[in-house]
């Protein structure tokens, strides 16, 4: 049986609308003004609430006003009953948070179809799970699982992966090895955007989309990547919410990365791009490693497209790094001797 509260200081309508529900099988509580109505609520926590708007010491408006700052009757559904049909009232009613609003005069069906709707809406909304947050941890779990859905394939060094007009048909994860994104200048030269490392995804942007590659992939080295199909990709977005979410933020970290590298482009000079290239190259080697030296292997093509500069340029500001015992070449790799002193660079 489901508890009714009305709140009514008319005697002859309130007794009627008593009456009314009990015989529709309600148990009904009443209060004669809003305060005792409170107290009532607070007390007896009714699945819902019929209430008068024009009352005195504490109108409707009140009464609803009170109700919401409790956590136990916040979420009753309420029903304002008022002779005034105005629409300020109405408006004013539904912004404070009512459920709905029945005009006096009204008949025993308009009243009984108002409270069974609400009641029901109120059933359907207690009974949806609310919405899991997944934690990173679980995240991450079910994100190095989904390689479990493709097929492995080796790459060759410098090898293609896609190019830009090319129409998605899969996610991309990096098993071992490099790979980098790039676009191209108006005049034939590169700039990279990214390097993904092992445990990286990439590829899905396009997928996600709906549209054809923006950018070109290539691989830096020997590398083996796991190609998972877009169908399957979908289908695992579609039934676990946690990888879902795990995407959105990888995407949100690709716009904050873009936007960083843009603002290197546009304000940096060469000496501070060439920098902040070997630096983001450098912690893509080292992975979950904390350290301060690191070897990299990047050739200066590849280098000059993440920095976006000359080959020439790339050459000179090493030859300078290098007197500045920065770095050191080591045969065809490069040992950065302090990352941290490289990130601080200004000019």
């Amino acid at each position: 049986m489901k508890n009714v509260l009305i709140i009514e200081d008319n005697d002859d309508f309130r007794e009627s609308t008593v009456e009314i529900l009990e015989l529709a099988g309600y148990r009904v509580f009443s209060a004669t003004e809003g305060r005792s109505g409170v107290e009532l609520a607070l007390k007896n926590k009714p699945d819902i609430i019929l209430c008068d708007i024009m009352m005195p010491n504490l109108d409707g408006y009140g009464v609803l006003f009170l109700l919401g700052k409790h956590q136990e009757t916040a979420s009753i559904p309420f029903i304002f009953l008022t002779a005034k049909a105005e629409r300020a009232d109405m408006r004013k009613a539904m912004e404070m948070g009512a459920d709905d609003y029945l005009t006096k005069p009204f008949d025993d069906v308009e009243l009984l179809n108002a409270i069974e709707t609400r009641l029901r809406k109120k059933e359907i909304t207690d009974k949806r799970k609310p919405l899991h947050i997944a934690s990173e941890e679980d995240q991450n779990h079910l994100l190095n699982d989904l390689h479990l859905k493709g097929r492995a394939k080796n790459y060759k060094k410098k090898q293609s992966i896609y190019e830009e007009g090319d129409k998605p048909l899969y996610i991309y994860k990096v098993k071992s090895g490099k790979v980098r994104s790039y676009l191209f200048y108006h005049d034939g030269r590169e700039l990279s955007t990214n390097i993904f490392t092992t445990g990286d995804y990439f590829g899905y942007e396009a997928l996600l989309a709906h549209e054809k590659y923006s950018d070109n992939t290539q691989t830096i080295e020997e590398t083996e990547l796991c190609l998972i199909n877009k169908d399957v990709f979908f289908e695992l977005l579609y039934q676990n919410p946690a990888i879902a979410q795990k995407f959105i933020g990888l995407l949100s970290e690709n716009i904050r990365e873009k936007e960083e590298q843009l603002l290197r482009l546009a304000y940096h000079t060469v000496r501070k791009r060439v920098a902040d290239a070997l630096v983001v190259v450098s912690k893509k080697f080292l992975g979950d490693q904390n350290a301060d030296e690191c070897v990299i292997r990047i050739s200066r093509d590849d280098l000059a497209a993440l920095a976006g500069t000359a080959n020439e340029t790339i050459s000179r500001t090493l030859a300078d790094f290098k007197e500045e015992k920065l770095l050191s070449k080591e045969g065809n790799a490069i040992r950065i001797h302090s990352i941290s002193k490289l990130s601080t660079i200004k000019q």
